[in-house]
């Protein structure tokens, strides 16, 4: 009777230890890219917390991943996943501990980091007081500006320490999502002649408070002015009637090119199919000049109903933009959803088919298209399934990096991982992880001294990338006959 005991009590240890296993495995599969790897929170929020919006109760878990919520980036998984693959995934995260995610001290990180062409030194300017920063932008090199997507503030970075003191007078963000915030910063090119700073955020027309309150990405211009924000006009702003409730993707990258005209993206928001409808602001990417107004030469702008702004359309979130140094192309990262993140080039007019052509499935497994390719839509350069979170992009043409010129940097944010894409006719040729697994990688920018510049959230922190001198070799010794 005992070894009979004995034997039940060790396949209920097997039992267990299976289903804790499933439940990792099915979190890393399912929950990860938006939750994070260790439940800190992502895109989506953190699950370590005491009080989670929908209830922490097994029952309350299980009805939140089986049938998710309508209008926001958590689908329902009941199709997906059985009964007991739900009540594993329950289990794993009820018994993970309750304490909200302690933010990173930047350690962890290597001081040095072998690629294939040079020896990296990683420098750790700020590892702490950051709050989920965004984007970085050089004023010269002795200054940065550093946007806060959380907080909506702006901060200065000065000669590499971050100034404790933010900007004021910048408008109330309106935070819905782990997307939603104040995103991107842009110089003008003319920048030292006037001063102006390009800002986008997620903007409503209800109460901040409020959650359900509609809302949409809107761009601003201003001066800064020591540490206050000044002389602020609205670039673009939609009307009342097309903002979304319970959005999310809101974008969103800046970018001028050589001609001096502003570009800049809107995710999809949640509303995939207005992706395809030129009256609707969601999932496009904008062309404007400086002042807000609209180029004579925009694809749209002799539409009927079609939002004049409009450079391309069918981009799901666009989240990084560079100009090639050699084509003066425009080459853009855009999220794909589980699967079929794109690198593609921006060509006016175009149509990169979103939701119509993906090579992702929906969040809960299901499918979202049974085409990858569409006559009229444009293919992408690239495309990684897995989806690596792909975000900000940036071509090499510092003096420091000879031997990486022209080459694509991008950054993920699920993966933690910078790649360097070696670019020939359009075409990535080659990829390189320079490194993995040491947070998101939100930002990379080259600064006027020449150094690569990182910004990471989870933990938030900024480094500096420079290439140490190549390790001497020892000349042979001579045998002696």
């Amino acid at each position: 009777m005992k070894r009979v005991v004995f034997f039940q009590f060790i396949a209920l240890c097997i039992s267990v230890f299976a289903e804790a296993q499933s439940g990792v495995s099915l979190y890393k599969k399912y929950c990860a890219g938006c939750h994070g790897r260790k439940l800190e929170g992502a895109s989506g929020p953190g699950l370590k917390t005491k009080s989670l919006i929908h209830g922490n109760s097994s029952t309350a878990l299980y009805k939140s991943i089986k049938n998710g919520f309508p209008g926001t980036e958590m689908a329902g998984f009941g199709k997906s996943l059985s009964n007991t693959q739900i009540t594993a995934l329950v289990n794993f995260i009820r018994s993970s501990p309750k304490s909200p995610a302690v933010p990173g001290s930047g350690k962890g990180l290597p001081g040095v980091i072998a690629t294939k062409n040079y020896r990296l030194k990683i420098e750790k300017l700020v590892t702490k007081d950051l709050n989920s920063p965004w984007a970085i932008e050089f004023i010269d090199k002795q200054k940065a500006l550093i946007s806060e997507r959380k907080t909506g503030n702006l901060r200065w970075l000065i000669k590499g320490k971050l100034d404790p003191k933010p900007i004021t007078g910048l408008p109330p963000v309106f935070i819905q999502s782990g997307t939603s915030g104040m995103m991107d910063i842009a110089l003008d090119p003319a920048y030292k002649d006037n001063g102006w700073v390009y800002v986008a955020f997620s903007h409503s027309i209800g109460p901040l408070a409020d959650k359900d309150s509609p809302a949409m990405t809107k761009v601003i211009r201003g001066r800064v002015k020591g540490y206050e924000w000044i002389d602020q006009q609205t670039l673009f702003e939609v009307a009342d009637s097309q903002n979304v409730k319970a959005g999310d993707r809101w974008g969103c990258r800046f970018l001028f090119d050589k001609s001096g005209f502003l570009y800049f993206s809107i995710g999809d928001m949640g509303k995939a199919l207005e992706s395809q409808d030129s009256t609707k602001p969601v999932g496009k990417v904008y062309r404007i000049n400086p002042d807000g107004s609209i180029p004579a030469d925009n694809p749209y702008i002799d539409s009927p109903g079609a939002l004049p702004a409009i450079y391309t359309m069918g981009n799901r979130n666009v989240q990084g933009m560079a100009i090639h140094p050699v084509t003066g192309d425009i080459w853009a990262s855009e999220h794909g959803p589980k699967g079929g993140d794109e690198l593609n080039i921006l060509r006016k007019g175009a149509n990169y088919g979103w939701p119509v052509v993906t090579f992702g499935i929906d969040y809960d497994g299901t499918k979202i298209s049974d085409s990858t390719h569409s006559n009229g839509m444009m293919d992408p350069v690239t495309q990684w399934t897995p989806s690596i979170a792909v975000c900000p992009v940036e071509f090499c043409s510092s003096p420091l990096f000879k031997k990486w010129q022209n080459n694509l940097f991008v950054g993920a944010l699920a993966f933690e991982e910078l790649r360097r894409l070696t670019i020939a006719d359009d075409k990535v040729i080659a990829q390189e992880k320079l490194f993995k697994g040491y947070g998101r990688i939100r930002d990379i920018k080259f600064g006027p001294d020449g150094a690569l510049y990182v910004v990471f959230n989870n933990p938030d922190r900024l480094v500096r990338i420079t290439p140490l001198p190549p390790v001497a070799k020892r000349p042979a010794k001579k045998i002696q006959k």
